[in-house]
């Protein structure tokens, strides 16, 4: 008789889904919630006034284990309960400090876990519009300082890539991030940003988002790698490539009306078509010729601490490098997944000696080609005027944007009377 009351009861509980756990992620900007289920779970959201609460409706739900205090390390939450409904359905609410502006989202398994409902709360008074925030211009700021974004990859419920110890990438390229902006930050004319200081994610749009509000002049992405074979190793430098930045262009001019980014300072929305397209390609050409220059001096330092996965700065579609108006560059530190580089990247002191090498990359960058209006541009003016080669496919007004200073100065400083130059002249390069 017991085992007929059991076995009727089994489809009941066999057709719920399971929460199975719970993990608390706290960034600056917002707390993430992410509960792991055995199953796709349906749920329902809103918040309550008097006092301020969160309530999640689970369906067809059942809690198999006692959830975690979700109270500590973060400033929304100060207490949480539970309780079954309708017999088969759970009600999870959230007292609040505050109020919030919560959206949730499932995620489907991946390497690390299975099925997640995500909740992501937001402080309910806090407001983001950067239309409001006009871009300060180089004339604005004087001699200004060259600001560089540093961005740790992953974090928070996306590790990134694991290597045979357990090292997590987005622990060891944190620890990167945080030395190559203190090693940056001693620099005479230059400071760092770190768009991720803690462990939790960030969306990659969000990423260049926060690296324009800070109105970086390059921005530096920092991972480790993976690959199944444990014996590839070496580390790379990527820019983005002709394809990726045709896609990112189009979707820029698709979603110009809606959108709050400006390129290099002007805005698309009040732009007719082509002088829209003629702005986004000038500012990406720009882009992506300094994206290159810089990235080519970085690997050639990585260089020095040993062998590199490709001799040569490789191009790919990563949206973390797809801003029109930043410079951008990721770099692959090392093959994680390789049992020698994993020891090293755990290693403190190569931990530093990567971020030397980034920073030397960098410096040795801003060193002859400073941004306009800051300070290493002014001291630059003050030298002696420089001596290029021209090689193969170059052309003058090319020369001229590598080296920001104008046409007419370039022709006037050399004596041109044309724009017709030859493989293998000199070119002497006026200051400024």
């Amino acid at each position: 008789m017991l085992l007929l009351i059991l076995l009727s009861s089994l489809p009941l509980y066999a057709n719920q889904s399971q929460i199975t756990g719970l993990r608390i992620w706290s960034a600056p900007d917002h707390v993430r919630l992410v509960f792991d289920a055995n199953s796709q779970i349906s749920h329902k959201i809103f918040t309550l006034k008097g006092p301020d609460r969160l309530v999640l409706d689970l369906k067809n739900t059942t809690l198999t284990e006692h959830l975690p205090d979700p109270t500590k390390e973060n400033k929304i939450i100060r207490g949480m309960r539970s309780a079954v409904r309708n017999k088969r359905d759970m009600r999870v609410v959230f007292d609040l400090k505050s109020a919030v502006k919560p959206k949730s989202f499932s995620l489907k398994p991946n390497r690390e876990y299975g099925h997640r409902l995500v909740v992501d709360l937001y402080d309910g008074k806090a407001t983001t519009s950067r239309r409001s925030q006009p871009v300060k211009t180089a004339k604005a700021l004087g001699k200004r300082d060259v600001v560089i974004a540093v961005d740790p990859g992953h974090g928070g419920e996306d590790p990134g890539a694991r290597g045979l110890k357990g090292t997590y990438e987005k622990d060891v390229v944190l620890a990167i991030a945080r030395k190559l902006v203190t090693s940056i930050n001693k620099q005479k004319g230059m400071r760092a940003v770190l768009i991720r200081d803690g462990d939790y994610y960030l969306g990659l749009r969000k990423r260049i988002a926060k690296a324009r509000e800070h109105q970086a002049d390059l921005f530096v992405s920092i991972h480790a790698d993976a690959f199944h074979d444990p014996k590839v190793r070496g580390s790379s430098v990527y820019t983005l490539s002709r394809s990726g930045a045709s896609n990112e262009a189009a979707r820029w001019l698709a979603e110009r009306e809606n959108s709050a980014d400006l390129v290099g300072g002007v805005s698309l929305e009040d732009k007719d078509d082509m002088l829209a397209s003629v702005l986004l390609d000038l500012s990406q050409i720009g882009t992506l010729q300094a994206s290159s220059g810089a990235a080519n001096r970085v690997l050639r330092q990585l260089k020095t601490l040993g062998k590199t996965h490709k001799r040569k700065v490789q191009q790919a579609g990563f949206v973390v490098l797809k801003s029109p108006d930043i410079p951008s560059m990721l770099v692959e530190t090392a093959f994680i997944s390789n049992p020698d580089e994993e020891r090293r990247l755990r290693s403190v002191k190569h931990q530093q000696k990567v971020a030397t090498a980034l920073m030397k990359g960098i410096r040795t960058y801003f060193k002859f080609q400073p941004p306009p209006g800051t300070l290493l541009a002014s001291n630059q003016a003050k030298k002696a005027p420089r001596k290029h080669v021209i090689s193969r496919g170059e052309t003058l007004i090319a020369i001229a944007n590598r080296y920001q200073v104008s046409v007419s100065r370039l022709r006037n400083a050399n004596e041109l009377k044309s724009d017709t130059i030859r493989i293998g002249q000199v070119l002497q390069i006026p200051g400024g």
